[in-house]
């Protein structure tokens, strides 16, 4: 048992190191600060080895899922309030997540902790206050529970070989595990913590009988992936870009012109502003004369075979 200990503490330190240098933020944190409400769900996108695993495995680019809870203030109950002041030692004014997170497990974080990370607010449509405040006090009575030690390994067999790995040695990960029951990953406490109060998030909808009865089932919470909160249409996306341009009077007054320069594999990915002019020069092509090839090119195009794909 010491051994497996040891082996995940290696691993672990291992996943969490960032490789990618942090870059100039997509998000304007002062607006996202102003707008969280607590039980919102706030979506990282996440630069270690960990989350770039996630990433692949969900085909999405958010790695992490944390709930936001609020000021202490913001805490109805006191019993839940003074739980979180014997986790938290800091100032009362903080604002306040609740992550299960590879390393620590289930904890209190300042806000401020991904100030320079890309982030998103996921927020429950139409959550009332009682339910809200039900939601954080399932997360809190969360609070101490260990990150699931197989995730960890799951998650490390990803950087091997698949085809050189024995089947029982491969990833389940996202995969469901019976007797994991006092484990959890980021994701899946923020389930259960919704789907305590019955809150959807991607439910399974059936129709029964020939009346058309509509059931909704729970989807299993240790299934859940941070992107499923930014794919759930019970869920409101907010973002806030660095450079907004709703305090412009257009789009276009954004500051696409400037000195800096493109360094390295940068100017395969992006356009420099002579690359830009040189596309504002060339020749648009003429409308009529691009309505009349659409329609050439329909009738010598067959339809598509239903069994195409």
């Amino acid at each position: 048992m010491n051994i497996i200990k040891s082996l995940a503490s290696i691993l672990t330190k291992w996943l969490m190191q960032e490789t990618q240098e942090a870059s100039a933020s997509l998000c304007d944190f002062e607006r996202i600060r102003h707008e969280l409400k607590p039980c919102d769900v706030i979506l990282v996108e996440g630069r270690s080895r960990v989350s770039q695993v996630i990433k692949q495995t969900s085909y999405s680019p958010w790695s992490h899922a944390m709930l936001y809870i609020g000021r202490l203030h913001n805490i109805e109950d006191n019993r839940i309030r003074q739980t979180v002041m014997e986790r938290y030692n800091g100032s009362p004014d903080e604002q306040l997540i609740i992550e299960s997170e590879l390393g620590y497990g289930t904890v209190v974080h300042p806000l401020s902790r991904y100030e320079n990370e890309h982030v998103r607010i996921c927020r429950p449509n139409g959550l009332s206050f009682q339910d809200s405040q039900q939601v954080i006090h399932y997360a809190v009575s969360r609070l101490g529970v260990g990150y699931d030690v197989r995730q960890i390994l799951d998650l490390a067999r990803f950087f091997f070989p698949y085809s050189i790995l024995p089947r029982r040695w491969r990833s389940s990960l996202f995969q469901y595990s019976p007797g994991q029951e006092t484990k959890t990953v980021c994701s899946t406490m923020i389930a259960e913590a919704f789907s305590f109060i019955h809150f959807p998030i991607l439910p399974l909808v059936k129709r029964n009988g020939d009346k058309g009865e509509v059931q909704l089932f729970q989807r299993n919470p240790k299934l859940c992936k941070p992107s499923d909160f930014d794919y759930s249409p019970y869920f409101q996306i907010i973002k806030y870009p660095f450079l907004d341009y709703t305090h412009h009077s257009d789009y276009r007054l954004l500051p696409w012109h400037g000195h800096g320069a493109l360094e390295g594999s940068e100017s395969d990915l992006y356009m420099s502003p002579s690359k830009l002019e040189e596309l504002k020069q060339a020749q648009p092509i003429d409308k009529i004369e691009l309505t009349q090839q659409l329609k050439s090119d329909d009738k010598l195009t067959p339809p598509p075979s239903e069994t195409s794909h």
